[in-house]
């Protein structure tokens, strides 16, 4: 890696780590949103080097939907361990068993989308003022229309038309009762800044992110892993391939790569020549043009 590249991926971590303390200083009880996936690990990671030696004054917590991979929530535990952290985890079953969330049914159901009802219910529970996400503005032209500070309303829903300014690096972090925000320290990064920083920190990340063998199948144009909450349509057949992680969400709308990237450097070169984003083979992103901004609006993260 370049002298240039790595001055560049520097000024991006003295960004985040200067918004991480902003968010300490002006919110009461923040929350780190982890998935597990690459960005809210290296999320993580900025955290911590923003208040060494001290431990992260922050929890974790992590919206499970229960059709996610096991390796991601294996890594999950560890890291939270590992770091001393809090972990706050949140079922999508729970909000189903009590009537708050309908399960969707279908080919395509997914529960995706329910875990808008039980992140919302957890912030108002645990009375979170700052939910610190891990949105970058090149995933997706949704996630560009965000600002570092991300007002949310009483009901947990955003305007993306009516956004505070951000000038100089100041934050307005001012709200109602029943307000929140969220916040987005790696707004500015890119999918390649990621796995540069990845590789130049050696942050671990879970074995799915490299190429593996998986069953899979093809459902129109997007490979997805066989699991036994998985309907398939005629004609959906299963394979094994060599695939990996592009993006980790739940397992019905996470779409694999086919792939021979067996190491950071390969995905860094993958990622550096490819000519579609990650969000790509998002099958819960093809359900229409403004998937990703409706869903925003409702609460999502």
């Amino acid at each position: 890696m370049n002298e240039f590249r790595i001055t560049h991926l520097k000024e991006l971590e003295n960004e985040a780590i200067y918004i991480f303390r902003e968010i300490a200083a002006q919110f009461e009880r923040p929350t780190i949103l982890f998935s597990g996936g690459k960005d809210s690990i290296v999320l993580v990671h900025l955290a911590v080097k923003a208040f060494y030696p001290a431990n992260i004054p922050m929890p974790l917590m992590h919206i499970d939907t229960g059709h996610n991979f096991i390796e991601t929530l294996d890594f999950r535990d560890d890291l939270a361990k590992k770091i001393n952290a809090q972990l706050i985890v949140k079922l999508v079953q729970d909000s189903i068993d009590k009537g708050r969330a309908v399960e969707e049914k279908g080919i395509n159901a997914s529960r995706n989308k329910l875990q808008t009802v039980t992140l919302l219910d957890a912030i108002e529970e645990l009375k979170i003022d700052a939910a610190i996400g891990g949105g970058r503005r090149d995933e997706e032209k949704a996630r560009a229309k965000e600002r570092f500070f991300s007002h949310r309303d009483e009901f947990g829903q955003w305007d993306p038309k009516n956004q505070r300014p951000e000038l100089w690096n100041i934050f307005n972090g001012k709200k109602n009762i029943g307000e929140h925000f969220r916040v987005f320290p790696i707004s500015n990064w890119t999918e390649l800044d990621i796995w540069q920083y990845i590789m130049l920190e050696k942050i671990d990340i879970p074995s799915i992110y490299f190429t593996h063998k998986r069953e899979v199948f093809n459902r129109s144009g997007v490979w997805l892993a066989n699991a036994p909450f998985m309907e398939r349509k005629e004609g959906e057949n299963i394979e094994v391939k060599d695939v990996r992680c592009r993006t980790i969400g739940d397992i019905t709308c996470t779409g694999l790569t086919l792939s021979i990237a067996k190491n950071i450097e390969e995905i860094v070169t993958e990622v550096a020549a490819s000519r579609t984003t990650e969000r790509g083979s998002r099958y819960d992103d093809k359900r229409s043009e403004t998937a990703m901004e409706d869903r925003k609006k409702e609460g999502y993260f």
